[in-house]
């Protein structure tokens, strides 16, 4: 199993103006190396504190190439929904280049009601939208000279440059929450899947899902799983709960105020079910998900046993992307919690 950074902001300006939160980030991004981890990413979100710092994961990413030199680079997710293919396709063959090719590119339908509202988009055209802008930029990146004739974006005889320097292009991710489809998706094109922690049986079906969808579209292997936690280790138990639960529960409270339409019964056809499901999540909390293995806060010891349990219950996972700095922890407090936890866990989980 492999250990990531995910820097997803949940903060509002009178809590940590933006100067800060990206000193700090960026700080703790170039610790990446030193440490093993993986992978750096982050999200694109509007509007809210909830993911409202970074309306353009590619841009944080190229401050991030700029402090390793090994870490993958991994958007988690840009949203085909609210921008032009043409115009992603050139912000992702630059940031291709910047990086010396460590781009992986991570695609989402989005899921706020008001993203859709502020952007003048229609929630019931969501999977359109991202079918269309996916493979519009796939086809972009992929050939040049390229024309497409789609529903919402049109293009003829145009090469987007920069080409990107890993050929086709980079590694593709698709980020999926509880939909079957979705995972098929992912499975049936050959990307890679980054999804939330659910409860053990359902995510291990979803999972099983991707992998089916991956073997019978006859790619080799069986995929790549990613799940994202919050996380927070220290030496002494309480040291972590004080750190990791006031900061974890932040970050979910700022999912439950920015997904409140789903709360007042907002299901569309293209999300079904998401009023009962988004109602679920922004109920939890992090001591709810600490019991249920998926909220890791704790020792060393009790993150080892946390890990081992949920990748058992749910057929095994590829790699976790951890969210380190979850609301308002403080950045010391984030750096103490990444060294130790790559020093006392990473190595006795490694092989999972």
């Amino acid at each position: 199993m492999q250990f990531g950074l995910n820097f997803f902001p949940c903060v509002s300006p009178a809590q940590k103006p933006a100067e800060q939160f990206f000193r700090e980030t960026l700080q703790l991004a170039s610790l990446a190396d030193e440490l093993g981890y993986t992978h750096i990413r982050q999200v694109e979100h509007y509007f809210k504190p909830y993911g409202g710092y970074s309306p353009n994961p590619l841009l944080f990413l190229a401050a991030v190439a700029q402090r390793t030199k090994r870490t993958r680079l991994i958007t988690g997710a840009v949203l085909p929904a609210f921008n032009s293919p043409l115009k992603l396709a050139g912000e992702i063959g630059m940031l291709d280049g910047i990086s010396s090719g460590r781009l992986e590119v991570g695609f989402a339908r989005a899921f706020l009601p008001h993203e859709f509202a502020q952007f003048g988009v229609s929630l019931d055209d969501s999977r359109r939208r991202f079918n269309e802008g996916m493979a519009q930029i796939k086809l972009l990146l992929e050939k040049e000279n390229v024309s497409s004739e789609g529903e919402f974006h049109s293009f003829r005889n145009v090469t987007s440059l920069p080409r990107p320097t890993q050929r086709p292009h980079p590694p593709l991710w698709i980020a999926a929450t509880a939909t079957p489809e979705t995972f098929a998706l992912a499975g049936k094109i050959g990307a890679s899947v980054m999804a939330i922690p659910l409860e053990g049986e359902k995510m291990r079906a979803l999972i099983g899902t991707y992998r089916d969808a991956w073997r019978a579209a006859g790619h080799p292997g069986k995929g790549y799983v990613m799940n994202s936690f919050i996380m927070c280790c220290a030496s002494d138990r309480d040291e972590a709960m004080r750190a990791g639960c006031a900061a974890g529960n932040g970050h979910l409270r700022g999912l439950a105020d920015a997904a409140q339409e789903w709360m007042q019964g907002a299901s569309t056809k293209d999300y079904p079910g998401y009023d009962k499901m988004i109602a679920h999540i922004t109920s939890d909390t992090i001591e709810s998900q600490m019991g249920q293995g998926i909220g890791w806060i704790g020792t060393p010891a009790d993150l080892v046993d946390m890990i081992r349990g949920y990748n058992d219950k749910v057929g095994g996972i590829d790699s976790a992307s951890l969210l380190v700095m979850p609301s308002t922890m403080p950045a010391e407090a984030a750096e103490r919690s990444m060294r130790l936890f790559a020093r006392e866990v990473m190595p006795k989980v490694a092989n999972l």
